[in-house]
């Protein structure tokens, strides 16, 4: 049974265009090799340069996300935080994507909604405009670096962003952030 049930997840990671998937506690270290690891299989893949480098790009940004903002942590005595999440890398229809999921506070997905429906509503000056103006501007409320993660996801997908959540309990929402490259 244990085989066939991993085997299972295995062919469902694959029927959706899924190379590779990591679920659990997240930190800068496992950023570094996880991202090594993304590199080598794009190099492999002989994929073109500038798209390979976007991908990396937008990995490092949602993995980021996960270690910054995930509701789910746990610190340890030596106030290590590990941030649990899950990430994928894959490609489908001739597009490479890359997805994150955490859990979030209930209380955050308001902000988070406005911030990537205004993403989503910008072309590619739009964009260039926002990251600018966010760039300048003071560090938005609730954010743990300058605010352009978002952004920069956007301006590397050229095939688009979608994103969604669902609720787990009164004051945590499920997030997922998908990129097409």
């Amino acid at each position: 049974m244990l085989a066939q049930t991993m085997l299972n997840f295995r062919n469902q990671l694959h029927e959706n265009g899924i190379t590779f998937c990591y679920s659990g506690f997240m930190t800068e270290d496992l950023l570094l090799g996880i991202g090594n690891t993304i590199k080598k299989k794009m190099e492999i893949s002989e994929m073109d340069k500038k798209k390979s480098k976007s991908v990396f790009s937008v990995f490092v940004e949602q993995m980021q996300n996960v270690i910054r903002y995930s509701a789910e942590r746990e610190t340890h005595s030596d106030s290590t935080e590990l941030s649990y999440g899950i990430l994928t890398v894959g490609e489908a229809d001739g597009k490479a994507f890359v997805t994150c999921g955490n859990i979030v506070r209930a209380s955050d997905t308001p902000r988070l909604k406005n911030g990537l429906d205004k993403i989503k509503g910008l072309d590619k000056e739009g964009l260039k405009a926002l990251w600018k103006e966010t760039l300048k501007g003071d560090t938005p409320e609730g954010s743990k670096g300058a605010g352009v993660g978002f952004i920069d996801i956007a301006r590397r997908a050229e095939g688009g962003i979608e994103y969604d959540f669902v609720e787990v309990d009164p004051d945590r929402f499920f997030f997922t952030l998908k990129a097409f490259i």
